[in-house]
């Protein structure tokens, strides 16, 4: 079955529930090896970044498997590496549904959903038990409920129960849905979140025996100041990488359209431009002071590329993997490959 097809059948059904019921047949499905036979074998690009190797930089990004529950089963699709969450101490149930809106002729989403997930203990279950050996980045958050003022308690929770199992981790400052947690952006609410991070960090590696890398996730809903004085501070606090970004609050580009009009965060092919744009100035301003993560708006192995060229060195795909398929993994890791002259081995998803 073409995953136009299956798309065809899952766009009929709430946004959610088809999210919900897809995520089931992959992990139902994986042991028949017929997910991994459709997908058929991804481009090999090794990329080397943050002490990790990446058997290609074209990775998940945070949302999709917000519990861990899917490893092993979205590994067999490609990816070069997998993020999860994003995932806060105790469980909670997010917004009320629908909470997702599907905005089809602009190949985007909207989303409200609220950090809903089942709680870090959870995720660290599911982690210890995946035996997944790949690059796995976990994305961390405060519970709605936490004063912004608190906000640190639950991120370093959230870091001392996920750094025996992470590759590196992502603090995810920046989603929409969350009252107040873009405040954690700015001024000395930053600095402060940050020193406690940056403090764990250390003692997490000593007490370890290993340093796991922290990503700060940003939104793109900022001024060019606003972006270039929040790339400072992380360089002063020794922030690891930038991923650069998360969904918008803007409609620009999608006026006019079915569910336009939804509250939440937008992503997919709108986003695209906003995000290159951060990824551009992120990457004339650090000069190599900070690697980037690119994500928002890649539905094609162009978008992908365009990535790479802004200044990114990975590149993480979420909406565009609802409206393409898994056939985008691929596709991107080709685009990417071809613009450098690299050779591309096929390697199938393990």
């Amino acid at each position: 079955m073409s995953y136009l097809l299956l798309r065809s059948l899952l766009f009929r059904l709430d946004p959610e529930t088809a999210h919900d019921m897809t995520l089931a047949a992959l992990k139902a499905l994986r042991p028949t090896g017929l997910p991994r036979l459709l997908v058929g074998p991804t481009p090999q690009l090794e990329t080397q970044l943050l002490g990790l190797r990446f058997p290609n930089p074209v990775g998940l990004a945070a949302g999709l498997d917000k519990n861990g529950d899917y490893i092993p089963a979205l590994a067999g699709l490609g990816f070069g590496f997998i993020e999860v969450g994003t995932v806060t101490p105790r469980p909670q149930p997010g917004n009320p549904r629908p909470r997702m809106f599907r905005l089809r002729r602009a190949q985007a989403l909207i989303n409200r959903m609220g950090f809903n997930n089942k709680g870090v203990d959870h995720l660290v279950g599911r982690l210890a038990a995946s035996g997944y050996r790949g690059v796995l980045g976990v994305n961390i958050g405060k519970n709605f409920d936490t004063p912004v003022e608190r906000a640190a308690e639950d991120y370093l929770h959230c870091m001392g129960k996920v750094y025996p199992y992470a590759s590196y981790i992502t603090v995810n400052v920046s989603s929409p849905n969350t009252p107040g947690l873009r405040d954690l952006q700015h001024g000395g609410l930053l600095d402060e979140l940050l020193a406690a991070v940056k403090g764990e960090q250390l003692r997490l590696s000593l007490a370890w025996n290993r340093y796991v890398p922290v990503v700060v996730k940003i939104a793109p809903d900022m001024t060019d100041d606003q972006v270039v004085g929040l790339a400072d501070t992380l360089v002063r606090h020794r922030m690891d990488a930038v991923a650069a970004t998360n969904t918008t609050l803007s409609r620009d580009g999608v006026e006019g359209m079915r569910n336009w009009e939804e509250g939440g965060g937008l992503s997919g092919a709108p986003l695209r431009d906003r995000s290159n744009h951060v990824i551009r100035l992120l990457d004339q301003h650090l000069n190599g002071a900070l690697p980037i993560i690119g994500v928002g708006g890649v539905v094609s192995g162009h978008d992908a590329l365009m990535k790479i060229r802004a200044g990114a060195s990975l590149v993480q795909i979420y909406s565009g993997l609802i409206y393409r398929g898994p056939s985008l993994i691929r596709e991107s890791v080709r685009a990417i490959a071809e613009a450098e002259g690299a050779e591309v081995p096929l390697q199938v998803g393990a």
